[in-house]
């Protein structure tokens, strides 16, 4: 569940000069705010990106890691519409594009690109950032309010990254309510927290109401099996530290896991993965445990062992995330 190796280098690359000239504690003490407001739970009614120095910031913390972890929804969605493309797409909330990077990593090609945000320095950085991809050259970068007075455009998906945790439950209801009426797809990825999850629940929900299919991560449309309050739906993709991330954070390890929530859905016939590895697989000498959503809508655990022969070795190799069983030939 990453990325290709030349979209996140290219996006590294240009990346590259953001924090030069911005002395390192303010750069640190930009960082430090902003992941309160991403880990908090009160509402802004206020761009959460201030100015250049905050975008930077930003764009230098985060934005590696928000575009590989909706590049692992994209993914997953990807995989239960094989047959499909979107020709356009708009980003609600976009900031500095992450997802749109995300989406041109994952579907090949140029297409309509609208960006979607309060903050006028995200979009000035994030337009300047896209300048590194040609399929992002055409996009279209517009300052709105992201809440009740959003309008969005007829389009073929909708991705709404990290976004509703910064709006009021009447906001977050306005803005998928507006992205269901507006595509006919919609990829709505929230932090890996119980309250990320409880967001994407409440999203879903919304999503199915308005006619969607779920096509990931659940292999049904039905109930969430998790009792709310006992555990919560998340997934983790890896992150390459760079340099630069490294300078604005610290930090040893040459990555980090991000943990993140999501659903994807679409208004046409979707094929889901027929159950979903929804914890680390557990690997014991001779087995494998793996922790599975299923379509009798309930979790259950599955044992592989030696005796399964290639479905052992698929297990194996089995990450948090995937569908299973593997398809036949892989």
């Amino acid at each position: 569940m990453n990325a290709p190796a030349s979209a996140t280098d290219t996006l590294r690359s240009a990346l590259a000069g953001l924090l030069a000239g911005l002395p390192p504690k303010q750069a640190a003490q930009a960082v430090d705010r902003l992941i309160a407001n991403y880990r908090g739970r009160t509402p802004t009614h206020a761009p959460v990106l201030r100015d250049r120095s905050d975008v930077a910031a930003y764009a230098a913390y985060r934005m590696p890691a928000t575009f590989e972890a909706v590049c692992a929804a994209l993914d997953a969605f990807a995989d239960a519409v094989p047959e499909w493309t979107p020709a356009s797409h708009v980003d609600i909330g976009g900031g500095t594009g992450a997802a749109t990077w995300a989406v041109s990593a994952t579907w090949d090609g140029e297409r309509p690109v609208t960006v979607l945000d309060w903050a006028e320095p995200a979009l000035a950085l994030g337009r300047e950032i896209a300048a590194a991809n040609p399929a992002l050259k055409s996009a279209e970068w517009q300052r709105s309010r992201i809440g009740a007075a959003l309008t969005v455009e007829s389009t073929d998906l909708v991705t709404i990254s990290y976004v509703l945790g910064e709006l009021t439950e009447a906001d977050r209801t306005v803005v998928v309510d507006a992205a269901a009426a507006a595509a006919q797809a919609v990829v709505i990825i929230e932090p890996g927290t119980p309250d990320g999850y409880t967001r994407v629940i409440d999203a879903r929900d919304r999503l199915i109401a308005a006619g969607f299919r779920i096509a990931a991560p659940c292999p049904h449309s039905a109930a969430c099996p998790i009792v709310p309050g006992e555990d919560w739906c998340h997934f983790s993709a890896r992150v390459s530290r760079s340099s630069l991330h490294r300078q604005v954070k610290g930090g040893s390890l040459p990555y980090e896991d991000e943990k993140f929530s999501y659903v994807a859905a679409a208004r046409f016939p979707v094929a889901p993965a027929p159950t979903r590895v929804v914890r680390k697989p557990q690997i014991r000498k001779g087995q494998v445990l793996l922790d599975l959503c299923g379509p009798d809508e309930a979790l259950h655990r599955e044992t592989v062992t030696k005796r399964h022969g290639p479905l052992y070795r698929a297990a194996r190799d089995a990450e948090w995330g995937d569908g299973w069983p593997p398809p036949e030939g892989t």
